[in-house]
């Protein structure tokens, strides 16, 4: 994974802000690319003032929303992809060749449900979750949820989650700031992946709490 990570620090740095967009187009479809690989370097990189748009470079607060502006519109594009996919090729489809990325019939059966029932707030949340993010665009798909709702819903889970990520990121960089997380990008995605872990926790408790409201509501309608 080392050379895998390093050349997606690579990407960023190279191609700056479009290659945020790139990669983070890529984590919210079915390729592994982990946004703590994404966020995190081009976080850094702008601080410094070398992440560029085209020919120009941006520092300061102008840097930092560009950074979380250019990962939300990259999370909507692959989620946008991923969606119309799975609309078109349909469940057949995804029932033969879903294995290859372990995706079963019954866990299709279970995703469906998931978003027949809890609609736009199951999508919102989904975008603040490890994992359920990258596929949660197949079953919407599936499910031919209205695209503008699908939409404005993973626009704004993914800009919270971009957020979240970018400020988490410089927390990261000044608490460790003698270290050489940029130069050793195992130690970099460890670091974050162990010190989120609070952040998924309250994440996950807030979506537990908006399940059980949408299920007792739904329980006094019937």
């Amino acid at each position: 994974m080392h050379a895998l990570i390093g050349f997606w620090f690579g990407l960023v740095e190279k191609l700056g802000y479009a290659g945020v967009v790139l990669l983070m187009a890529m984590e919210s479809s079915i390729f592994p690319v982990p946004s703590e690989a994404v966020m995190p370097p081009a976080v850094y990189w702008a601080e410094l003032g070398t992440l560029r748009l085209g020919s120009t470079a941006f520092s300061g607060s102008t840097a930092f929303w560009l950074t979380v502006l250019a990962g939300t519109v990259g999370s909507w594009i692959g989620s946008a992809l991923t969606y119309w996919a799975s609309l078109r090729l349909g469940r057949p489809f995804l029932e033969r060749f879903g294995k290859w990325i372990h995706l079963t019939p019954d866990k299709i059966d279970r995703a469906e449900r998931f978003v027949h029932r809890y609609e736009a707030g199951g999508i919102f949340f989904a975008r603040l979750l490890p994992v359920v993010r990258h596929v949660v665009s197949i079953p919407a798909g599936l499910a031919k949820m209205h695209f503008g709702v699908f939409s404005s819903m993973t626009l704004a889970g993914s800009f919270v989650w971009c957020f979240i990520l970018a400020k988490f990121s410089q927390h990261i960089f000044q608490k460790h700031r003698g270290e050489d997380l940029i130069g050793s990008p195992e130690s970099l995605v460890r670091v974050m992946k162990h010190e989120s872990l609070p952040i998924v926790g309250f994440i996950v408790l807030l979506l537990a709490l908006y399940l059980l409201a949408v299920r007792l509501t739904a329980h006094k309608k019937n």
